[in-house]
């Protein structure tokens, strides 16, 4: 047998010793009866090997598996866990909650109107800057305008 046959051996062994349900545990006998045949042994040849391989410490599949559920409850998913009772929100709690989103807004809105105030103040300064040179084409033009018409 193959290590990887022997693994898989020893693994369907365990199941067919410790599984959930009746089923469970047959289907890893007969899984384990096929991993047999196909080395060419016998199930109780293939657990006395594996057995004396391995020093006689894992379970013997000679022996009928237990067929009593397991001893421990298995553990049930986490959805059908019963949720935790709703504590209900204080008094207290509503109001730090509302000092806390009002304190948020406050530094929000701060923070927006120092960005408008910079925007305006950018916007002005190009504004300006368009003035003085509208102005000064002008002068320009009025100028050339007068040289046009002085004889």
């Amino acid at each position: 047998m193959t290590p990887a046959e022997r693994d898989r051996f020893e693994k369907c062994l365990a199941l067919a010793a410790r599984g959930a349900t009746a089923g469970e545990r047959d289907a890893a006998r007969a899984a384990a009866e096929r991993i047999a045949a196909g080395a060419g042994l016998t199930l109780a040849e293939a657990t006395a090997s594996l057995t004396a391989s391995l020093g006689g410490s894992r379970p013997s599949a000679d022996s009928e598996p237990p067929r009593q559920p397991p001893q421990s409850p298995r553990r049930p998913f986490a959805w059908a866990q019963p949720k935790e009772p709703v504590k209900p929100i204080t008094a207290e709690e509503l109001r730090r909650q509302k000092a806390e989103t009002d304190a948020w807004k406050k530094r929000a809105s701060a923070s927006a109107e120092l960005k408008r105030k910079r925007e305006r103040a950018e916007q002005e300064a190009y504004a300006a800057q368009q003035r003085a040179e509208q102005a000064e084409r002008d002068r320009e033009w009025a100028a050339a305008r007068a040289r046009r018409t002085a004889p």
